[in-house]
């Protein structure tokens, strides 16, 4: 290995191991505009940050006490294992649901006896379906106007005003490249958090015509929220770049630990998890009336733990209800038969991409063409139509009944193309010892963990930094496609990042006895910064030498951003 490229692992491998050694933010002092749509199950239960936030108002108060603390029992119980799912949720029904607790919430003691019934045929349903929907209707009415009253909801506005402020980056390791530019390694350089910066050279998007492709993958991408497939947590414009900062994947994608560790292939208990974490994510697509259509090793990475993300959604496409849609889209060797004869289709081809993917991780190699084998795509069109693909004795009965009717070259009698969809092909006798339900909660332990000591994946240290394509002129007419791709961060992945990396818990202080800290006092006057107005002017190269202030409740100052930049600075300096 080249001495760049041990260095560049290096200092990789480092930052993934390293805390974070600046936990503390800048809120704003400002009163903030509140959201154009004030919506409950948006602000209480879809935001994280939000969701905390009005968790605590509610124990604030004792006569909600109760109500939030069956919403985190509730919480909780999805969390359980089957075996301890039954007593757990007879705990939550003698708290809650009995008219004798001292603990009970009036609005759900009427489901007591059907929440008892289906907790003895089968504990590992919904059993408290009815309960939660109560719950959240109770309190998106006059507990959600209180909270809009509160300085817990004041505190959430300072939080969505800091979501929106400027984030800077270090750039690590390339990890490869794509047709539009190069995957880097990054973190943020105020909370710590690795990603990885996806950034699209402006004039080859322009010179191929790529801007629907990016934009599209842009706006599929920020609005999933699903731990199968990677998260989009920042969107941003650089001079040259379009970057897209997404889920750090550390592990490497699948193709490489196919042929690159030991034998090709990959042993069956590997092959079962990974094809059940991608079955979720591709119902999670699904769900949302999105079709992938590029489903290969090369698009499924591994994070950290061993956990699957699909990956790389720019030929995905949003469907209308009851839609078809026709194209050559994909990639050749795993279009489904239905795609390449330009056929009308619809999700089928997703599945036909399961099946080709488990057959190569059961395999080592493709089903229609064998490893290192180029054939010509009019060949691979006729094999895909004409052939069937073969089964030596790596596989055994249930992974091959699971790929023939996965790769069943009629869609209409495919796999996952009956009325069930995903359920029938979660139900295959293949995926019997999966537990989709704890697999969903992210509770199955993956049967492979990454050494976080190694990087997974080929030296791309000889690869020629992308550079501007000579001939391509950016004017006018682009900054409308720029303007809807930058677009900062996405609130959920960055709610998401300030709670993992401890921001949130160091930050979120209020004042003695539940009194409102100094930053939440609208009737006191916010200080002026202390700087000259040329120093303010020119805050961005300030070089600052006083210490760093250490205490996070003195970092709530009302000129939040130029404190923030300072920090940044006095941390280069």
């Amino acid at each position: 290995m080249e001495i760049e490229s041990m260095v560049a692992n290096s200092a990789l491998v480092k930052a993934r191991e390293g805390k974070n050694d600046v936990v503390r933010r800048v809120i704003s002092h400002h009163v903030l505009t509140p959201p154009s749509e004030r919506d409950y199950h948006s602000l209480c239960v879809q935001q994280p940050i939000g969701k905390k936030l009005f968790q605590l108002f509610c124990r604030s108060r004792p006569d909600l006490q109760n109500y939030i603390s069956l919403q985190d029992a509730l919480d909780t119980f999805e969390t359980k294992s089957d075996e301890e799912r039954r007593d757990f949720g007879f705990s939550i029904i003698q708290r809650f649901l009995m008219n004798q607790s001292n603990q009970r919430v009036s609005i759900v003691l009427r489901h007591e006896q059907s929440c008892i019934q289906s907790l003895e045929l089968n504990p590992c349903g919904d059993v408290f379906h009815d309960c939660r929907e109560d719950l959240h209707r109770y309190l998106c009415g006059e507990p959600f106007v209180l909270y809009q009253e509160s300085m817990f909801f004041d505190r959430f506005l300072q939080w969505k005003m800091l979501e929106r402020s400027v984030c800077t980056f270090r750039q690590y390791r390339l990890l490869g490249k794509g047709g539009f530019g190069e995957v880097w390694a990054c973190q943020v350089r105020a909370s710590g958090m690795m990603y990885a910066c996806k950034k699209l050279e402006k004039t080859h998007v322009k010179k191929r015509r790529g801007e629907a492709m990016a934009l599209n993958e842009k706006q599929i991408l920020e609005g999933l929220d699903s731990r199968f497939v990677v998260n989009l947590a920042y969107a941003y414009e650089t001079k040259h770049a379009l970057c897209m900062v997404l889920t750090m994947m550390s592990g490497g994608d699948l193709r490489f630990h196919i042929y690159n560790i030991g034998v090709p292939g990959l042993e069956r208990g590997r092959v079962r998890f990974y094809a059940a974490e991608v079955c979720c994510g591709l119902i999670h697509l699904h769900q949302k009336s999105i079709l992938y259509r590029d489903l290969k090793p090369e698009n499924i990475l591994l994070d950290d733990n061993g956990h699957i993300r699909i990956s790389d959604l720019g030929l995905a496409v949003r469907l209308s209800e009851g839609s078809l849609v026709r194209g050559r889209v994909g990639t050749h060797g795993y279009m489904a038969p239905e795609v390449i004869s330009h056929d009308y289709y619809g999700m089928s081809a997703d599945w036909w991409g399961l099946g080709c993917l488990i057959y190569e991780m059961t395999a080592g190699k493709p089903p229609f063409r064998v490893r290192g084998e180029h054939p010509h795509p009019t060949e691979m069109e006729r094999r895909i139509h004409t052939e069937q693909e073969v089964y030596d004795d790596k596989f055994y009965k249930e992974v091959k009944a699971l790929c023939s009717s996965l790769l069943t070259k009629d869609p209409q009698l495919r796999l996952g193309c009956q009325g069930a969809k995903g359920g029938e092909v979660q139900s295959h006798p293949f995926f019997q010892q999966i537990n989709f339900r704890m697999l969903e909660a992210g509770l199955v332990e993956p049967p492979f963990k990454p050494d976080p000591r190694q990087v997974y994946c080929s030296d791309v240290q000889d690869i020629e930094e992308f550079s501007t394509v000579k001939g391509v002129v950016l004017d006018d007419t682009d900054s409308n496609f720029y303007s809807k791709f930058n677009t900062g961060s996405v609130p959920n992945s960055w709610q998401n990042e300030m709670i993992e990396m401890g921001c949130f818990r160091e930050l979120n202080i209020f004042g003695p006895v539940g009194s409102r800290s100094p930053d939440l006092d609208w009737s006191q006057t916010p200080e002026n910064p202390k700087r000259s107005l040329l120093d303010r002017i020119f805050r961005r190269h300030v070089r600052t030498h006083q210490p760093i202030r250490r205490e996070a409740q003195s970092l709530l100052s009302s000129d939040w951003l130029t404190d923030l930049l300072l920090l940044e600075l006095q941390r280069e300096a």
